[in-house]
């Protein structure tokens, strides 16, 4: 307990213990919280691979309440976003603008991966026979099913029953059905329909803090979904596929840091600082191999970043199908892969049609069971040259793909997000700016509301030292445990908030 005086008066400073400040994050730090289950799901995989199995449903469980409140929540975001902007052109010029940006990015993604494919060879030197592997065990994969065709996208993409586009969770029909009601609201006017929007502003909060309560579950869906990852793969397949993984990795990698620069070019913002902002979410989609699960917080804290609701409503859910840079990065590579591994070697005119037919079958790969093995058969079909059943190679190391292309994909939609709505003038930079550099946090911890005794005993709060002492003169300010709490502006700008 050491002594401090202040205006005159001693005041004791609680310097909280090691073991205090660690209990305190693991009881407010989703971050670490995920951490510890990431490493806890290796640890039990690794040694009690049937026990890792065995807590699979964990994270199932958990991506299926997610997956419960994504469609009502793209609904809520899309519609307020078309009310409140006003301008139902200026909504369609984003949709514009970010298909022209998903097209571009994994356009260049299939380049990127294909150069690295060719430099490296993964697949060069295994000298597979293509007869002794098992083509059946693809199709269990795949289930038996097939990519949609062009028009078969487009047409699924139009709801057939405004309940079935909810109740299939199909993200494409939501959005459509989102844009005729923000759309029928702006030519109707507030003055005839004045309850609907608040209402669906009020769904909105809803949801988000349905969101709030299923987030707290995120470390035990990390856990059994790492648990589950390695008992079943284990990490001999690392030795087998190492090359392979590399490249992927690698590229991928490098992809985002170009993205990062090109980030930098179009808004000034840094990637590594929206990484940071977002680690909770981040380390979250990578537990559970999943963009979906943090699908929700991604808008919110989008929104909260200066993005406009609109360009968030619409380019997020939309770049789920459309702009899969991480699928697009493997898809090359492993079209590669497959090849030099069963000793064929592909043409540049035959690795143009690669990127050609990729180009199309990666658009309707989302929510497909199996989709990367679809699109790697269709286009292994479509050069003649390799035998589709050269894509069962891939069955032992897919899985351990998913983490690269998690990671790339929800950055991708991140990036283009805040590019598309800097370029449809839509972005508060100022306020980008600010919320990434930590000076608006998205809200207040709520362990800043705890009993103030108890805040004393532990010694701080983000960071600042808490001081107690009793106050013996009325004319000198109280020394309380409020002694030293920052305060941050909230996030509507109007009032100040206790930091967490």
């Amino acid at each position: 307990m050491a002594k401090v005086w202040l205006e005159g008066v001693p005041v004791s400073l609680s310097v909280p213990s090691l073991a205090r400040r660690v209990a305190r994050l693991l009881r407010t730090s989703l971050f670490i919280q995920v951490a510890c289950a990431l490493v806890l799901g290796v640890v039990v995989g690794r040694l009690w691979p049937g026990l890792g199995t065995a807590v699979q449903p964990l994270g199932d469980g958990f991506v299926r309440l997610i997956k419960a409140v994504i469609a009502p929540l793209v609904f809520c975001v899309v519609v307020t976003g078309i009310a409140k902007a006003g301008n139902l052109r200026a909504f369609g010029r984003i949709g514009l603008k970010a298909l022209i940006w998903f097209e571009v990015a994994t356009t260049f993604a299939l380049l990127f991966g294909l150069v690295a494919g060719n430099l490296v060879r993964p697949g060069a030197g295994m000298n597979v026979d293509p007869a002794q592997l098992d083509a059946g065990a693809v199709e269990a994969k795949t289930g038996g099913g097939s990519l949609p065709s062009t028009g078969e996208f487009l047409l699924h993409a139009l709801p057939e029953s405004a309940v079935g586009a909810f109740a299939e969770n199909s993200l494409l029909q939501v959005l459509v059905l989102a844009c005729l009601v923000g759309a029928a609201l702006l030519h109707l006017g507030h003055t005839k329909v004045p309850a609907v929007l608040p209402a669906v502003e009020q769904v909105q909060e809803v949801v988000f803090a349905i969101v709030g309560f299923v987030m707290k579950l995120a470390p035990l869906a990390v856990f059994g979904a790492t648990a589950h990852l390695v008992g079943q793969y284990g990490l001999g397949v690392l030795s087998t596929y190492g090359k392979l993984i590399g490249v992927c990795y690698a590229v991928a990698l490098l992809f985002l840091l170009l993205l990062a620069a090109a980030l930098k070019a179009f808004t000034g913002l840094s990637l590594w600082k929206f990484v940071r902002y977002t680690r909770e979410e981040m380390l979250l989609a990578l537990g559970t191999a999943s963009s979906e699960t943090v699908m929700p917080r991604m808008m919110q804290k989008l929104r909260h970043a200066g993005c406009r609701d609109d360009a968030v409503g619409l380019v997020v859910p939309t770049g789920y199908s459309f702009n899969l840079d991480g699928a697009s990065i493997y898809l090359s590579i492993a079209t590669l892969f497959i090849a030099q591994a069963v000793g064929v070697d592909l043409t540049l005119g035959q690795q143009v049609t690669v990127v050609l037919m990729l180009m199309l079958t990666s658009k309707g790969m989302a929510g497909v069971p199996g989709s990367a093995f679809l699109a790697l058969s269709a286009t292994a079909s479509a050069l003649g040259v390799i035998p589709a059943g050269a894509v069962a190679l891939l069955l032992g190391v897919d899985r351990i793909m998913d983490s690269m292309r998690v990671a790339t994909n929800l950055l991708g939609n991140c990036v283009a997000a805040f590019a598309v709505s800097r370029w449809e003038g839509a972005l508060d930079s100022e306020r980008a700016h600010r919320v990434l550099n930590g000076e608006l946090p998205l809200a207040p911890d709520p362990e800043a509301t705890d009993d103030t005794e108890a805040k004393v005993a532990e010694g701080s709060v983000a960071g600042t030292v808490m001081t107690k002492a009793p106050v013996t003169d009325a004319s000198v300010p109280a020394a309380s445990a409020d002694v030293g709490r920052p305060v941050a502006e909230a996030a509507d700008g109007n009032r100040p908030v206790e930091a967490g």
